[in-house]
């Protein structure tokens, strides 16, 4: 994990109140939850930034789909269900 640094920040009470009441119902601190929170936060974060990337490099190279080709996606989505 490395060196651990001690950060503060502000939060709602109730929200404190739920934090407590996860951890708890976990058998876990409220360090625990936080810390698992915030890297799962940072990791789906990356995962959207490489995804944009991503598309902005297809842009960039042409790589578009249709708006016809979009719309028949969708409808066939929307008639699996």
């Amino acid at each position: 994990m490395g060196t651990l640094k001690t950060i503060s920040f502000r939060i709602p009470a109730d929200t404190v109140e739920s934090l407590d009441e996860l951890a708890e119902s976990m058998d876990r601190d409220r360090s625990y939850v936080l810390n698992e929170a915030v890297e799962n936060y940072l990791r789906l974060n990356e995962y959207h930034v490489k995804l944009m990337q991503k598309g902005l490099r297809a842009a960039k190279e042409g790589k578009l789909v249709s708006h016809a080709d979009v719309k028949k996606m969708i409808s066939k989505m929307g008639r699996s269900k």
